[in-house]
């Protein structure tokens, strides 16, 4: 099975690069496992999103959608979990 490409949202960027390199480290860690499975064990599908999933990375979420006929992942919010679905 080929690997999912992993892309980010202009703002997710942004959101990733604010936060502190010690969390960094585990969400890069995280979203680079969406690559062999956008779908992991844990991941959650968005309600009224339709094609949202969230992984939650301890405070944090990842928000992120996925494109099965072109394999790609696209990281759409990068943020602390109290901010995540606003």
């Amino acid at each position: 099975m080929a690997d999912y490409a992993i892309t980010f949202a202009r703002s997710a960027r942004r959101e990733l690069e604010a936060l502190d390199a010690s969390i960094v480290r585990r969400v890069i860690s995280r979203i680079d496992g969406l690559a062999q499975d956008p779908r992991p064990s844990g991941s959650r599908k968005l309600q009224g999103e339709q094609k949202l999933w969230r992984i939650r990375i301890g405070d944090y979420r990842v928000v992120y959608s996925v494109d099965d006929r072109q394999r790609i992942v696209d990281i759409v919010r990068i943020r602390h979990r109290r901010e995540a679905y606003r």
